[in-house]
């Protein structure tokens, strides 16, 4: 079995259907890319995964439990986590009050594998602006800050969603270096995107929405050899 396992969700905003019978797996130390144009429902599964929009219907299995039902802090506890497009810091606390406030409580004699240390060394940027308040932040810090917040709470599946938009081509890189080692720690992943240039050296596999179902599976290899794929279910 999968280490995440969706099956056949159906997820609705108040009366109107999102997702349609979705499905997808994803394995242990794998990057699953979620690719869609806008309104596809990439976010509205990351929020399905995480209980903020559940699904009237389907299952979501993670190492063996059943999500569907559960409330979001519990999904959190069992070991997923979210990164917002919005990202979502505390603007008035420090760059070091964030990650603070997000430090996960271990059971006794039980170390953090996800230390303010350990995400400052991942992201170095972070340290040179411990003192600094989120909301002086710029867009990149930002974002890196919401991630590195994520890992404090020592999640065992990461959701990002849409993690480059709106970042300054440097940046972009930057960070997509840093979610490569993040890659190479074992960190399991889900990321929504649009910027396929972005998720064509991160991802292992891919899938793609269009209208809450998925009309796309395949390996990165495969997805970047097929251009009429990208050109059908991508372009604008």
């Amino acid at each position: 079995m999968a280490f995440l396992q969706v099956g056949r969700i159906n997820t609705f905003y108040e009366q109107s259907h999102i997702l349609f019978d979705l499905s997808l797996d994803v394995n242990e130390a794998e990057i699953v890319c979620l690719l869609g144009r806008n309104g596809a429902g990439k976010t509205t599964t990351l929020r399905s995964l995480m209980g903020l929009t559940p699904p009237r219907s389907g299952s979501i299995i993670f190492r063996g439990q059943e999500l569907v039902g559960l409330p979001p802090h519990r999904i959190a506890q069992l070991g997923l986590g979210y990164v917002p497009e919005d990202r979502r810091i505390f603007p008035n606390l420090t760059v070091w009050e964030n990650l603070d406030v997000a430090r996960k409580s271990e059971p006794d004699g039980q170390q953090s594998r996800w230390t303010i240390e350990r995400v400052f060394a991942l992201f170095p940027q972070l340290q040179t602006l411990a003192r600094q308040r989120g909301g002086h932040l710029s867009g990149g810090e930002q974002q890196m800050l919401t991630i590195a917040r994520t890992l404090m709470g020592n999640p065992e599946v990461l959701l990002l969603d849409e993690p480059s938009e709106g970042l300054a081509p440097v940046v972009v890189h930057l960070l997509k270096e840093q979610l490569k080692q993040l890659k190479q720690t074992g960190m399991t992943m889900i990321l929504t995107e649009q910027n396929v240039r972005f998720v064509s050296e991160l991802g292992d596999r891919v899938y793609i929405l269009e209208k809450g179902t998925i009309c796309y599976e395949g390996s990165m290899p495969e997805f970047l050899a097929n251009p009429e794929v990208r050109q059908t279910y991508l372009a604008v």
